[in-house]
Order: structure tokens, then sequence, then C-alpha cells
């Protein structure tokens, strides 16, 4: 006679029968109830399409060809870089195929070039505009050019991707070390919560934004750069959600049996604690996203952010502000961010109707 072994997991259980993973009730319930909020599941839906997109923008938004051939060779000048001799050009820098001695090269050697969607990138600038820039909309520029001569377009793409990375990354370490803080301090109470809670008060009061400024003024930041300078702050939002959780469930009948028993403090807290503060912080991080973004874009519309010539949103707005005449730079900004921060709040109130202990799909 077969025997089945069922193990309790964070949501799931195993069962020797097939299939070999199934979702516990209390999983299905919660996916159950995300399902029910239509706005936030087609909201992730949508930003899921959109994130997947812009991780393969050199392949939609590109000044190099995706393929090509020449005297009957095969080149793939998005993912390797040619020289102009490998051409019959005479410089031997990478080609640049935009211009039209290099295409007129390929032409003569019997050559074909496919290209992106859009045939330009986040820094490519057009030397062969019809008009003044920053260049109104039309079929070469869908949503004209900055005030260089970049595609605008292009620069959102590959800016979406840069603004969702660099959120996703200050999220996740700020989560990292605010569940920390939090979990130490609501776990061991008395004076380490005490004096912790001093301290993160203190550091909460600072002008976050005021440093941040005088700090990227007097260093050039990069991504990594300001990465680190926002994660200084940036963790404190998260530390009165965890704590509040460690302090209520603390002293819990199964919490002391752990203590009972034998276990650690490091055990306690990673393997019965946690889950559950878990609960309250995932609802939390979507809006953390949405803020870690925010920042990002005001420090690059504030002239503080990313160096000149990164794909950033918030110099786009800039560049709308300072070019009123152009309306197109500032109501493609706008219109960007409010779509892709109108989509995370709907995904974030879905996770938080999944996990609402209240709510049942109906």
């Amino acid at each position: 006679m077969s025997t089945t072994t069922v193990q309790p997991t964070d949501g799931f259980v195993i069962d020797d029968s097939a299939p070999r993973w199934q979702m516990s009730p209390l999983t299905k319930r919660r996916w159950a109830n995300f399902k029910a909020n239509k706005r936030g599941y087609f909201s992730l839906w949508a930003i899921s399409i959109m994130m997947v997109l812009s991780f393969f923008a050199e392949f939609i938004a590109n000044d190099k060809p995706l393929i090509m051939g020449y005297n009957g060779s095969l080149y793939v000048p998005v993912l390797v870089s040619y020289p102009e001799t490998e051409f019959g050009g005479v410089f031997e820098t990478e080609a640049r195929y935009t211009s039209h001695a290099v295409q007129d090269l390929i032409d003569a050697g019997d050559g074909w070039m496919i290209w992106p969607l859009i045939p330009f990138s986040y820094d490519t600038i057009d030397l062969y505009t019809e008009g003044a820039v920053p260049e109104a909309p039309s079929a070469r520029h869908w949503l004209g050019t900055d005030d260089v001569g970049r595609d605008v377009t292009a620069r959102i793409i590959y800016g979406f991707r840069l603004s969702i990375l660099f959120g996703l990354a200050l999220t996740f370490f700020s989560s990292i070390i605010g569940i920390a803080i939090g979990a130490t301090q609501g776990y061991f109470g008395g004076l380490v919560d005490l004096i912790g809670q001093r301290l993160v008060e203190i550091w909460a009061g600072l002008p976050v934004l005021f440093l941040i400024i005088i700090l990227t003024s007097m260093i050039e930041p990069n991504p990594y750069v300001l990465l680190g300078l926002l994660l200084l702050f940036n963790w404190m939002s998260l530390v009165a959600v965890v704590r509040a959780e460690f302090l209520r469930t603390r002293n819990f009948d199964y919490v002391n049996a752990a203590r009972a028993l034998g276990e650690t403090d490091s055990v306690i807290i990673v393997k019965y604690v946690l889950p559950n503060a878990m609960v309250a912080t995932l609802t939390f991080l979507p809006f953390l996203l949405n803020g870690s973004i925010t920042t990002l874009t005001s420090l690059d519309f504030l002239g503080f952010g990313l160096p000149a010539g990164y794909p950033s949103l918030g110099e786009l707005l800039a560049q709308g502000k300072a070019n009123i005449q152009a309306p197109w730079l500032g109501l493609s900004g706008f219109f960007t961010l409010a779509i892709m921060l109108t989509l995370l709040v709907f995904v974030g109130e879905a996770v938080r109707d999944a996990f609402d202990p209240r709510r049942s799909a109906t």
C-alpha cells in the first residue's frame, strides 16, 4: 500500500503522488483573490509585457541593423561590433550604419540590411532631420525628437527599462535592510527596540532630498552610486511595518514552544516569525517600487540624478519644461510615467486584496 507524505511549506505542499507540486488552499485563495481584482490582474499582465519588451530594447530601437549581408557574408551588428574597414571603409572604429557613406559602401558590396522597428537608439543624434530640433512627431520620429535630435520613442523605451530595473534593485535591497532592522527591533524588544527606534527616528528626520542633492553635487553619480545613496534612506519605510508584525507575533504560543525546544533566535526569526511579517511586507512592496521610480525621476528632473546621456524619464520631463514650444516632450514623459505608476498601483491594490484574510474571491 503506497503512502503519501505531506509537508507544509510556504504556501505549497509536497505530495508524493502526481502532480509533484500543488498549491496549498491558502495560496489558491490568495491567487483567486488577486485574480478577482480585474484591474490589478490585467495591470500585472500589461506591466509584465511592457517590461519584457523593454528588456529587448536593443532589438526594437537601435541605430544598428539586426542582421545584414555583405559580399555573401552574414553580419549581426546588433550583437557584434564591426569596424568600418570590414566594409571597405577607411576608419578602424565601429561602422556608423546610419551614415550615407557607410550605406553606400554596403550597397557597393551587394549588401542588404534589416533594421529594427525604430532605427534609432536612445543616444542616436539624427543628423538628417528635416527641420530644427526639437522636431515634431512624424513618420520618421513617432514622438518627435528632443532638443539635440534624439528620438523620443527610443529614449522612452530605454528610460522605461532603466527606471524599472533601478526601482526593482532599490526596492529589493531596501527591503533586505528594512526587514532586518525591523525584525531585530521587534523580536528582541526592550532596550534593543528603544535604542533602535530612536536611531531610526533621528535618521528619518534628516532632510533626505537636500542631503542627496548635496552628495550628488559633490560626486559624479552613475546608476550604482545613485543606488547606494538612495539606499541610505529608502529602507526606513519598511521598518515600522516589520517591527509591528514582530512585536505582535514574538510571544505567540508556537514561538514560545520553539524557544522551549532550544531553537536559536535566528532560526525562530527566519522560520517562525518572518513568514507572518512577510504578508504585510509584500502588500507594501509595489508602493515602495513606485516611490523608488518617482525618486529617481525627481532627481533626474532637478538635474541631480543620472549623468547626461542616460535615457532618463526625468530628463525628458525637464526638456519638456525647457521647451514649451515642443509639447510632445513633456506629454510623452508625463503619460509614460502616469501609465507605469498607475499600473503598479493597481497591482499593489490587487496584492493587498490577495493577502487580506477578510476577503474571499467571488
